[in-house]
């Protein structure tokens, strides 16, 4: 499966457009993880909690952006685009929302 954010891929043709496909992963911060980001915050560096967080819930969408297209045949998902957000009453949901077009190439 060919992934891309651009609308065409070098050197193959698309010869079939499927659909749009998403892929979206909501995770939640608990307790600890966002205890020790607020001393981060204070002290400064980087949160490696929630940048592992962060990872898992892209990896999450991109499957279940591939699955979605292998599904209606592709094997191509062209002009990606990945959004971020932020979700609930306290800001502790973080959503991983990713969609483009599948496409079988040749």
């Amino acid at each position: 499966m060919i992934l891309t954010t651009t609308p065409t891929i070098e050197g193959k043709s698309i010869s079939a457009y499927h659909g749009i496909v998403i892929g979206e992963a909501i995770m939640g911060a608990n307790l600890f993880k966002d205890l020790f980001a607020s001393i981060r915050d204070i002290v400064g560096g980087r949160s490696g909690s929630y940048e592992d967080e962060l990872t898992k819930a892209r990896q999450i969408a991109f499957r279940e952006l591939e699955q979605e297209a292998l599904g209606m045949g592709a094997n191509a998902v062209v002009g990606i685009d990945l959004d971020y957000e932020i979700l609930g009453d306290k800001n502790s949901m973080l959503m991983v929302s990713i969609s483009g077009t599948a496409v079988t190439v040749e």
